[in-house]
């Protein structure tokens, strides 16, 4: 399976570390994400919150005051929501996969892909996610922070296909606005225009011809 994109990655097993352990990474990416577990429970971390020793990630992830919140933590964070026991059967992708790579909101609900080759109808109880069957290609997916995440370009693609303009657009200009991530606006129209016939490639289109009358701005870091 590929690794995550250049300068997001970190070794290979970081994210099945134990709460408050060290996460993955270099320099700023070289924080504590604390989860409930043997150090805290899940009441502790949330009094130590409100209290303003921790910041809040994503649920049950939580930060210290400060501290950068990378791609990879912010895809440990994700797959604390994830059973574990589903948690190698589907991989975050749509506006999910846009939040753990910085460009889109904290989703309120983690999307997540199952390959068609898998059975979801097993998925379906499970609370606080949506499941999408999908085909996944062999460089569709990269492991990151402990969860299988969508490659930034099928992100991407996914969202002008599969996401309203008005959500879509903001994080299509920050994704193609990185470019650690490698998405580029002429690969990404390609990678539209062969998808398979599906009711919203005219919107999908129509949203990538909104970004070439804006275009995004200069990476901010």
């Amino acid at each position: 399976m590929p690794r995550a994109p250049a300068g997001l990655s970190g070794p290979p097993g970081s994210g099945q570390r134990g709460s408050g352990q060290r996460a993955p990474g270099p320099g700023p990416e070289h924080c504590e994400l604390y989860s409930p577990g043997a150090l805290f429970s899940w009441p502790e971390l949330q009094s130590m919150a409100a209290d303003g020793v921790l910041t809040q990630l994503y649920q049950r992830g939580y930060l210290p005051p400060g501290a950068h919140a990378s791609p990879q933590l912010r895809a440990r964070a994700a797959s604390l929501a994830v059973a574990p026991a589903i948690r190698q059967r589907v991989v975050a992708g749509r506006m999910t996969a846009a939040w753990i790579y910085g460009c889109a909101a904290e989703p309120d609900r983690l999307a997540l892909l199952v390959d068609a080759n898998r059975r979801i109808s097993s998925l379906r109880s499970v609370r606080g996610c949506t499941f999408h069957e999908v085909r996944l290609g062999p460089f569709d997916v990269v492991s990151m922070g402990g969860l299988m995440v969508s490659s930034p370009l099928r992100t991407a693609v996914d969202v002008a296909l599969h996401v309203e303009a008005e959500r879509a657009v903001p994080a299509l200009k920050a994704l193609l606005a990185r470019p650690e991530l490698g998405v580029r606006l002429r690969l990404l129209r390609v990678a539209v225009e062969a998808s398979p016939r599906v009711p919203h490639k005219r919107a999908a289109l129509a949203k990538l011809a909104a970004l070439v009358a804006q275009p995004p701005p200069d990476a901010a870091g």
